[in-house]
């Protein structure tokens, strides 16, 4: 009994997909959002979170997309996450002081700019779209 338990833990562990989904989730994004920087739809980002194994290739782009290394996607455990954010030590002593470390302006843009592009795809992707049925409605 005792091994089954480690092997089905080892088993659980292992799983590329269900540590994509949770890195995500961790990271505010949508599965729609993620289809749309892979290229590919939200039923497919569904099924590569529900594979166990995915190729290297793929694995990189999404850890690209993702915005950590496909090791780090490898190496993930739920566990070490939550470890590591509860040993932060609040050393503030009840004053409210600034630990900001980035422009939140520049933050602003950042995601304008990256919404821009994201727009940009989607009406190429429509327009794609049209053009292809157009040409399959003057076939017939």
């Amino acid at each position: 009994m005792f091994i089954f338990e480690i092997m089905s833990t080892a088993t659980k562990t292992s799983h590329i997909g269900r540590k994509i989904s949770r890195i995500r989730e961790l990271r505010g994004m949508k599965q729609e959002a993620l289809a749309a920087e892979l290229g590919i739809s939200r039923q497919s980002v569904s099924s590569l979170e529900q594979s166990e194994h995915i190729e290297d290739e793929k694995l990189e782009k999404v850890a690209k997309v993702l915005g950590v290394s496909k090791e780090a996607i490898e190496n993930f455990s739920e566990e070490l996450a939550i470890n590591f954010f509860n040993s932060f030590q609040d050393s503030s002593n009840g004053t409210f002081n600034n630990h900001c470390t980035f422009n939140p302006l520049d933050k602003l843009m950042e995601s304008v700019e990256e919404n821009k592009k994201l727009y940009e795809r989607l009406l190429q992707a429509e327009k794609e779209k049209v053009t292809y049925l157009e040409k399959l409605l003057d076939k017939k």
